[in-house]
């Protein structure tokens, strides 16, 4: 997540800086097997895919956020494509999806059974080749706010260190 918020920010022309408690691309996520759920296959639809995502919350999801999350899924399979994520294809070279738990139709798209580790590569190759500043090994330990509350900056412990790093926004 922080990687694609870093690269999209940055294509809208934001200043960014990527801090990171390891080293890029140590996550969790290269640990996730299972695939994403987009509804990208003829047949399929947001709606549906919506349905069965609150079925599968027992109606207790963010139907705003869930909306968000089913309407922008096939963009983001798109964009995750057009840098170069080898989702599996079928015999034809179309996308393949599988039906994965609590959905009616077949939306889940995979990497074999590495889809986290393939997308974190495409995503760290693209943050280094975007030239993104990053903070490794650097710990967010305060968050800095304006009079309204607003989120103005952090201050990072570097690991190594030990010393202090201040980040903030300038206006």
């Amino acid at each position: 997540a922080g990687c694609a918020a870093a690269l999209h920010a940055h294509s809208s022309g934001a200043k960014v800086i990527l801090a990171t408690k390891l080293r890029l691309g140590d996550s969790n996520s290269v640990m996730a097997q299972g695939g994403m759920q987009i509804s990208v296959a003829p047949g399929d639809s947001p709606v549906t895919h919506f349905v069965d995502t609150l079925k599968g919350g027992h109606m207790q999801n963010d139907h705003q956020l869930l909306k968000v999350m089913v309407e922008e899924g096939p963009s983001i399979a798109k964009w995750l494509l057009s840098l170069g994520v080898l989702f599996d294809r079928d015999g034809d070279g179309n996308l393949h999806v599988k039906k994965g738990g609590g959905s009616s139709k077949p939306r889940l798209l995979t990497c074999s059974d590495y889809t986290g580790l393939e997308i974190m590569r495409v995503l760290k190759d693209e943050v280094i080749n975007q030239k993104i500043q990053l903070l490794e090994f650097a710990a967010a330990i305060e968050l800095l706010s304006d009079e309204a509350g607003g989120c103005t900056g952090a201050i990072f412990k570097d690991l190594d260190n030990k010393n202090r790093i201040a980040v903030a926004h300038r206006i």
